[in-house]
């Protein structure tokens, strides 16, 4: 089924590759026909990640039809990032719509000149080849390929077709691995085998024998379940792996360390270990070291998260982990209170027991008086603040109703007809009309103002930040009164024009909002340093509120 957790088991493939010096990629397939995720809304398929590069997808190779800018791909390139320690181009999520697009505009181009275009070989032809592309242009030791969705659903099942080709074209280099969930039944105090059988008899129909099964389960695989699947499965019985829930994630690929899945995978596609360099990032004993680090952050710390998409908990996935690494990292645990903003939230009831607050990303108007009055309540109780993306302007407009006196003040995105537009459209974004990929997006460089918490935080002039957006802080209602109540711009593009952050200059009191997205760029190994800095002052005031 989705959602079982297949990113974290294939990014956890991938590092027991790299513990044995291989150098690894990964692939993922998403079966939808939108041509990215980048116009879902999180609630229907979790949270947009964003790559560094910016890919300009040209669906039929040196022609001259339009491209389609990509930089917004799904979710697990955060997991694969974070575990893996690799940045991943955008061309690495493939969907549907990109293979479709590229097979009919391709029609039409006369590549297929008196042929009749089918879905073998044609399709699974360019499937193919987007796959090989990857693996050869990179110099690649092992490319990991994740499918997204479900066996037996339509919409997937001309990539499984492509990777029963790839395994007859390449027998000795290819391996299936089925990622199937394991359930428990209290009724008769079980754990079942029957939905690992019935898929794996699916996959079978479709000319697929999985190599290696990995059990998703709560407990440990009993060694009478791995015996049964094996026998049904026609999987050696050491290839039945154990995957079951786990506190810390990073933990996974010590898991199947232990099982020995990095040797099977090895045997099954010949490969043999090299020598691995030191690395916090490949070395075994250092993600050992690490693990435990997490499992010893026992001391907890109170973050309220106001927000809309939290009806599915991987909505906001990249912010939960950069706050769980830059915790880890003081020896504490994040408690994470998502707060689902309706009409009736009482905002300084559900406020009032946390120790800093976040201010989420989003789009659109429902929910957004009640983050507003999240960023005022920050700024009267001086609670540790970090407004990402939407909650920096958000910041930006409570500062203005609260110490400026602008009454009504907005962003022209929620009220066009607001008589103080503090936030408005970028000029590059006026005349924009589609909606898919034609925000500003992926790595921009930053300039950071001197004396700031931002300087101190990143402790540099100029860096580089994911960003996400269509709208921005107008500066001209940065005037000589806000400046005097404290309002600073810490940090604007290469032109000047385009603010990224803005911060409050207090000396007790720790507010910043940042136009970028810096939990893109967080790992367990290495915190974001402006989610680093926000946690410190989390935990500093709870220090002294004891």
């Amino acid at each position: 089924m989705s959602g079982i957790g297949k990113g974290v088991v294939t990014a956890s493939i991938g590092k027991v590759l790299q513990f044995r010096g291989f150098k690894v990629s990964v692939v993922k397939i998403d079966p939808y026909l939108n041509v990215d995720p980048g116009t879902l809304n999180p609630i229907e398929h979790g949270e947009c990640f964003i790559t560094e590069d910016v890919w300009n997808f040209k669906p039929v190779f040196e022609s001259d039809e339009r491209s389609y800018r990509i930089s917004e791909i799904d979710q697990d390139f955060g997991t694969y990032s974070r575990i893996l320690g690799i940045e991943m181009h955008p061309s690495h999520n493939i969907t549907s719509g990109q293979i479709y697009l590229s097979t009919i505009l391709g029609e039409r181009k006369g590549k297929f000149l008196g042929k009749t275009v089918q879905l073998i070989p044609h399709v699974t032809d360019i499937i193919k080849e987007r796959l090989m592309e990857i693996a050869e242009s990179e110099e690649l030791d092992v490319l990991l390929i994740e499918c997204g969705g479900t066996v037996g659903d339509l919409e997937s099942s001309i990539f499984l077709e492509a990777f029963r080709q790839l395994k007859l074209e390449y027998p000795k280099h290819t391996a299936f691995i089925h990622v199937t969930l394991v359930p428990y039944s209290r009724a008769v105090g079980q754990q079942k085998s029957k939905p690992t059988q019935h898929s794996v008899k699916m996959l079978q129909s479709m000319g697929l024998q999985p190599d290696i099964i990995i059990g998703r389960s709560e407990k440990p695989l009993d060694d009478d379940i791995r015996r049964k699947i094996s026998l049904y499965s026609n999987v050696p019985e050491n290839a039945v792996i154990s995957n079951p829930d786990l506190e810390i994630i990073y933990e996974l690929p010590l898991l199947f360390e232990e099982q020995g899945l990095g040797d099977i995978i090895c045997e099954l596609i010949d490969l043999k270990a090299k020598l691995v360099s030191y690395s916090e990032v490949t070395n075994y004993s250092e993600w050992v070291k690490m693990v435990e680090m997490y499992k010893n952050a026992t001391k907890t710390i109170k973050i309220g998260m106001p927000g809309k998409y939290f009806n599915i908990s991987d909505s906001y996935i990249s912010i939960n982990n950069a706050l769980e690494h830059a915790a880890a990292h003081q020896g504490y645990k994040p408690e994470l209170k998502m707060i689902n903003i309706t009409e009736e939230t009482d905002i300084e009831k559900e406020l009032s027991d946390c120790d800093g607050i976040l201010l989420t990303p989003g789009f659109g108007e429902r929910a957004v008086e009640g983050m507003i009055h999240s960023a005022e309540y920050a700024m009267e109780k001086k609670v540790p603040f970090l407004g990402i993306c939407f909650g920096a302007q958000l910041f930006y407009i409570a500062f203005c109703r609260k110490y400026l006196g602008l009454k009504g003040a907005h962003s022209t995105e929620i009220d066009p007809n607001t008589p103080f537009p503090v936030v408005d459209l970028l000029e590059s974004q006026k005349e924009v009309s589609e909606k898919g990929g034609s925000m500003r997006l992926g790595a921009q460089k930053i300039i950071i103002e001197p004396d700031t918490r931002l300087f101190n935080t990143y402790q540099k002039k100029e860096i580089f930040e994911r960003f996400r957006h269509r709208f921005h802080i107008k500066e001209r209602f940065i005037t000589d009164e806000a400046k005097q109540k404290g309002m600073v711009v810490s940090s604007r593009d290469e032109t000047g024009k385009i603010i990224n952050s803005i911060e409050l200059n207090r000396k007790d009191h720790w507010m910043v909002g940042t136009q970028f997205h810096p939990e893109f760029k967080s790992r367990p190994y290495n915190p974001s340093p402006i989610y680093t800095d926000f946690i410190k002052a989390c935990i500093a005031i709870r220090t002294n509120n004891k």
